[in-house]
């Protein structure tokens, strides 16, 4: 083992290490600089005794370093646990206002691509209606309710799906579903347009994808903030059904439901269809308590309808060219055993 030796005036000291808690001294030899840390604080205490008053500044210098760079670190580490923390009472406490903020920064484009991917999952397996007297009639309704719809960003694509389940769903995007069981459970036309206004609505007030930004969480969040279009799809992906089958809350199906009936009475349709749909629905709901729904009741959703159009101006309503018996008709031929 080789010694050297050398004399403490040779030395300079400065601290060093991740936590700048090692003493590094370097000095120059004949062929080379050398350095050494030293590790050990009992080690570090002995060398600052055994130092000459020459190199105490040296050591000083050092030691203020530490102090200064430990300041530091407690800083940057109270002020990151702060940001954390304070981000999860946001989110805890404040998560309706970060999904509304994040739904703002999301274009239409993405909102119909995100829509596009869960549409064509969801009706992969589906027996979707391509002509006849029912799309034609479907068309017929959309067409009158698109065409009220002031600066509207949207392109909706309303398909009719053959299945029993009497029900309607709209996906971010401008994509909305009607089933052929909701058609053949509706007295008439104005009774399908009253539920086609009210899913409209939901994608013009963004509702769907609100929901989605919130069952996603912060990861949603990120991919919003960074610009992840194709990341935040594939979470968008990964829900599959669960969008599909997304309950909205009370205060966005009463929005649905008012923009709904305002729309109806803009293109002329009678609204009195979507009130008397919701007062038959209101026979079912009858065994349930309001405060254990999701959804506001039935029977409350057609009086809340009824007070907003008597507020309405009153407009004469145009017929629709189709006649509805025929289109039942043509459903239950089509598929007579449901």
């Amino acid at each position: 083992m080789l010694e050297e030796l050398i004399a403490f005036s040779a030395l300079s000291v400065a601290a060093g290490g991740l936590d700048h808690d090692q003493l590094v001294l370097t000095w120059t030899t004949d062929v080379s600089a050398r350095t050494l840390y030293l590790k050990d604080p009992a080690l570090i205490v002995a060398f600052r005794r055994m130092a000459p008053p020459g190199l105490m500044a040296h050591l000083e210098r050092a030691a203020a370093q530490v102090r200064r760079a430990r300041h530091s670190h407690r800083l940057f580490w109270g002020s990151a646990v702060g940001i954390v923390v304070g981000l999860c009472l946001l989110l805890w406490f404040g998560s309706d206002l970060i999904v509304e903020w994040a739904v703002a920064k999301i274009p239409v484009e993405w909102e119909q691509k995100l829509g596009e991917a869960v549409y064509q999952d969801a009706l992969s397996k589906e027996t979707v209606l391509k002509e006849g007297v029912a799309v034609s009639a479907v068309q017929e309704i959309t067409q009158r309710l698109t065409d009220k719809i002031p600066h509207n960003p949207y392109k909706f694509q309303v398909s009719v799906v053959q299945s029993p389940v009497m029900n309607a769903f709209a996906l971010p995007g401008g994509y909305v579903v009607v089933y052929t069981g909701l058609m053949k459970k509706a007295e008439s036309g104005e009774e399908v347009a009253g539920v086609l206004s009210h899913e409209l609505n939901h994608v013009l007030q963004r509702h769907g994808l609100e929901r989605m930004v919130k069952m996603l969480g912060l990861a949603a969040v990120v991919s919003i903030v960074v610009g992840d279009q194709q990341g935040l799809i594939g979470l968008a992906k990964e829900l599959g059904l669960n969008l599909v089958t997304l309950k909205f809350g009370r205060e966005q199906e009463t929005e649905a439901d008012v923009s709904g009936i305002r729309l109806l009475s803009d293109a002329r349709i009678a609204p009195e269809g979507m009130i008397g749909f919701f007062e038959r629905l209101s026979e079912k709901d009858k065994a349930r308590m309001e405060l254990f729904s999701t959804h506001p009741m039935s029977a409350a959703r057609a009086e809340r309808l009824k007070a907003e159009l008597a507020a309405l101006p009153k407009r004469s309503p145009e017929p629709f060219t189709f006649d509805w018996k025929t289109i039942q008709d043509s459903l239950a031929k089509a598929d007579p055993g449901k």
